[in-house]
């Protein structure tokens, strides 16, 4: 469970990417991208962390990740709290036959301990400090025993500045094309910080930076 404010700042954070979903393709990669290069050696190391048999992708967008994870798992199911966002993924992706699709709030998946690997890219970062527990806690429902966490996020590489309302607690301000303005959470991990914080909750983790990126694996401790 997540508190009261972190709950109303979530739904905040929901409805501006629903909203955002059909500009967000074109609004989330920078012109020449300069970053392409990372991106690349991230995608190319999924293979080194073992996205094979039944997996999970929570908050999945427009499905930058999902073709990724299609050709690698058995079972896949692409989950996000947008319907938007999931047609333009379904739409990207096509229809595969290890491809389901749902509806489901990151932060109230109920535990199901059914899932290999457990993926999330660039979605760790908008999960609210005081939310972060709780969210790990969900996450180990989902897993089957022995089962991993997979993450890909960006860190803080300065490229381009946060509309900052409040930074030590990860609040920022985003706008759409047509000037309307949300508030969200945008919250940066350095690799070791990551690493440490994982620990104290009981998972061990390996985490990497390329770039601006990090990827990285979490494991629950027996």
């Amino acid at each position: 469970m997540t508190g009261d404010a972190d709950r109303a700042l979530i739904d905040e954070q929901i409805a501006y990417y629903d909203a955002r979903a059909a500009e967000y393709d074109a609004t989330s990669t920078p012109d020449d991208d300069p970053f392409a290069a990372d991106a690349d050696r991230i995608r190319t190391a999924l293979d080194e962390y073992d996205l094979g048999g039944r997996v999970l992708e929570i908050a999945a967008g427009t499905g930058q990740w999902t073709s990724l994870l299609a050709d690698r798992a058995d079972e896949l199911v692409v989950t996000d709290s947008s319907p938007r966002m999931l047609e333009l993924n379904r739409a990207r992706v096509g229809e595969r036959p290890n491809v389901r699709y749902r509806v489901a709030d990151a932060f109230a998946l109920e535990p199901s301990h059914a899932h290999d690997a457990v993926f999330f890219g660039f979605f760790l970062s908008h999960v609210p400090p005081g939310g972060f527990e709780p969210f790990w806690g969900v996450v180990e429902g989902l897993l089957a025993p022995g089962g991993r966490v997979v993450v890909v996020d960006e860190g803080d590489h300065g490229m381009w500045e946060e509309d900052w309302l409040d930074r030590a607690a990860g609040l920022v301000e985003r706008r759409l094309v047509d000037g309307s303005r949300h508030r969200a959470v945008k919250v940066f991990w350095k690799p070791a910080e990551l690493e440490e914080r994982l620990r104290s909750l009981g998972w061990k983790a390996s985490v990497t930076a390329s770039g601006p990126f990090y990827g990285g694996i979490a494991i629950r401790s027996s």
